[in-house]
């Protein structure tokens, strides 16, 4: 049984430094590297998938708002045209960046409130899947399982990668919990690797994110690996080969 570990990365922008993404590299299995939308610098971006490749780690665009102030995390009410060329921008200077040190883009995945809104948004989730179709229809598009993003993605073909957050809390509904809730976020470790065995186990999804930028991050990312590993679970990409 294998199941892969995902985390937000390439989050720092100048002088401010957010998570350690080194270390989380040597825990995951797949990046979703900031697009410098939301968040980080090119320098940043640059040295993170330099350092992806090195580690065999798969590289991800992870596409957001244009709202570096907010990190991406306000719903934007944009145009469905000016949403698929914000996103095959990002796509395109990652997948640049990604070439330049030997690697490339290999997924797509939003982020924030872009993600949150593809959920239900059908307009939004459109024009995200025509981005990623329009730039490479090969790259598979991660998202939460019965979102309108992954439907979309599907019905045009591309592959659609379910995803489980093992540091959120969800809804009875299956969405996450609203980041202004008290209780969206896990910050207990050794509750987050349950979790996630849980979830490998069931085989409620592909991929399993634990963000890159939450307080006690690595430390996270540790025992999740190592409660996987105790329980004869492997961790690889979703994707075959490496970077």
């Amino acid at each position: 049984m294998t199941i892969d570990l995902n985390a937000d990365l390439g989050e720092s922008y100048g002088r401010w430094t957010l998570g350690d993404d080194e270390a989380m590299l040597d825990l995951i299995t797949s990046a979703n590297v900031a697009c410098g939308f939301h968040a980080g610098d090119p320098t940043t971006l640059h040295r993170t998938c330099r350092q992806a490749v090195a580690r065999g780690v798969v590289i991800g665009a992870q596409v957001g708002y244009p709202d570096l102030a907010g990190f991406g995390r306000r719903f934007l009410d944009i145009s469905a045209e000016d949403l698929t060329a914000g996103v095959l921008y990002q796509i395109g200077a990652l997948d640049g960046l990604a070439r330049s040190v030997g690697g490339r883009v290999r997924y797509v995945k939003p982020h924030g409130a872009l993600y949150n809104t593809a959920v239900d948004h059908e307009q939004q989730a459109t024009a995200v899947v025509a981005a990623v179709r329009g730039y490479d229809p090969t790259l598979p598009v991660l998202g939460l399982p019965g979102s309108a993003l992954l439907a979309v993605a599907a019905d045009q073909g591309l592959r659609a990668v379910t995803e489980y957050f093992i540091d959120r809390n969800y809804t009875s509904e299956g969405r996450l919990v609203d980041r202004r809730q008290p209780d969206a976020l896990i910050s207990d470790a050794d509750e987050a690797a349950r979790r996630a065995v849980r979830a490998a186990r069931d085989c409620v999804a592909e991929s399993m994110c634990t963000h890159g930028d939450s307080p006690g991050a690595v430390r996270m990312a540790q025992t999740v690996r190592a409660a996987l590993a105790e329980a004869g679970i492997d961790t690889a990409p979703f994707l075959a080969g490496s970077a």
